[in-house]
């Protein structure tokens, strides 16, 4: 079964899997709920927010503990962010990147 040439808003699939990415889980919630037949595009989307839910509530919950907590704060912040350009470039390349777990889940979830 191949994948749609288009998706819903008519944008190219590439671009609107990259764009999940752009606000985490925000825009990944966003088309997954816009975009119901493109699944290249659902499964950029699922991996978004299960890659990038659990990363911004870690952040928090490290935040408000003192020392080491602000120091596992930077490193899931800087790590974050390295993730999410790969994760942009790589859908932006056509290229069904799948991190070990939470890639696995999206698939399943799609």
């Amino acid at each position: 079964m191949s994948e749609p040439d288009k998706t819903v808003s008519g944008w190219d699939p590439r671009v609107v899997a990259a764009l999940s990415y752009l606000l985490g889980w925000v825009s990944g919630l966003l088309f997954l709920a816009l975009e119901p037949h493109n699944r290249f595009v659902r499964f950029h989307a699922m991996q978004s927010v299960l890659v990038f839910g659990p990363s911004c509530v870690a952040f928090f919950i490290c935040l408000s503990i003192p020392l080491v907590g602000w120091l596992a704060a930077i490193v899931i912040f800087y790590g974050s962010a390295i993730l999410w350009l790969v994760l942009m470039f790589k859908a932006y390349k056509g290229e069904r990147f799948k991190l070990p777990v939470a890639g696995e889940l999206a698939e399943g979830r799609i």
